[in-house]
């Protein structure tokens, strides 16, 4: 698996790695049992690069990798979590340095370490993002040995130009896919010139650009993909990369014939031209089972994406997908 530098953090990363969103909640029920075999899985592949959340099943994503590191000392991976979503909303009222405090001990705990990885601001208001109290606070964490690094989770290509300015910003997690091509066009160009690393989540538009899926397919009622698809309870554009469904069915298919003709399978396709984009440090896909977790992984193995191939994403992407997204985030 090809390693990559994660922006400020001096630590090497696996191109793609495993996002946990998952085994904590809002994709359906994950047993604890099947969540380390992913976690197993995704290991034996080569991915060193595990991304969680505070919020993601109220702390179970956290406590599942700290039992899981603490029974494989020898995987010598990054663990990046998020905070801030534990607040009432993401606003600068509750963006303190005595809440930040709070959150990163708690995740302390679930994940057993003394020093976090990386701590990301976890997709909050343009307010929180633009102020300098905000980064003071942080500094601080690293200064106390809390944090090792810190970084923002964003929703819009604006607010990652805003965080990719600052200083001391290790990296910027942004949804990147087939679907959400924005920020090719300045934020992965701007990151690279500063240094900082991507992270690029939802890499298969919640599952779309596996082919899975048809318009008769029903998401359990506590899967995100059922209850936000009109931004319910939170950024529709983390459900289905805001894309509608119907249209993004439709246009799932035609990548899914585009990703054959390249012989290769549609969630490869969909992984390998989201690391093959210049200034990517690392892609999250989630994984349900170790078989999801292996196949993810071998993206990172794909060799260069046939020039045709691109030019008929870029296409389908231009006619079908770009009118309902590229200016929203």
């Amino acid at each position: 698996m090809d390693l990559r530098e994660l922006g400020r953090t001096e630590r090497a990363v696996s191109v793609i790695g495993l996002g946990t969103w998952q085994l904590g909640a809002d994709w359906g029920a994950v047993d604890e049992r099947d969540a380390f075999t992913v976690l197993d899985a995704a290991a034996e592949a080569g991915v060193t690069f595990f991304d969680t959340a505070d919020v993601y099943g109220d702390g179970r994503s956290e406590s599942l990798i700290g039992q899981w590191r603490a029974a494989n000392p020898s995987w010598n991976g990054v663990v990046a979590t998020k905070m801030v979503r534990r607040a009432p909303a993401p606003t600068l009222e509750h963006a303190t340095a005595e809440n930040f405090r709070d959150w990163t001990d708690r995740s302390r705990r679930n994940l057993g370490v003394d020093t976090l990885d990386l701590v990301q601001l976890h997709c909050p208001e343009s307010a929180v993002i633009e102020a300098d109290e905000v980064y003071d606070a942080l500094d601080a964490l690293v200064e106390r040995g809390a944090i090792a690094a810190y970084g923002v989770s964003v929703e819009t290509v604006d607010q990652a130009l805003s965080a990719i300015a600052r200083p001391h910003m290790a990296s910027v997690q942004i949804i990147l896919n087939a679907f959400r091509q924005k920020p090719v066009e300045q934020a992965l160009p701007e990151a690279a010139r500063a240094g900082v690393g991507i992270i690029a989540r939802v890499p298969l538009a919640s599952g779309l650009l596996s082919g899975r899926y048809t318009t008769e397919t029903v998401f359990a009622p506590d899967d995100h993909r059922t209850y936000n698809r009109e931004g319910a309870a939170f950024d529709v554009g983390e459900t289905f990369s805001g894309v509608d469904y119907q249209t993004g069915v439709e246009a799932a298919a035609v990548f899914s014939g585009l990703a054959r003709e390249a012989g290769l399978e549609p969630a490869t396709a969909a992984l390998a031209w989201v690391a093959q984009q210049e200034g990517v440090t690392t892609v999250i896909p989630g994984a349900r089972n170790a078989d999801q977790a292996r196949g993810n992984a071998a993206a990172g193995d794909v060799g260069p994406l046939p020039g045709d191939f691109l030019a008929a994403v870029a296409e389908l992407y231009a006619e079908r997908i770009k009118p309902q997204v590229h200016h929203r985030w």
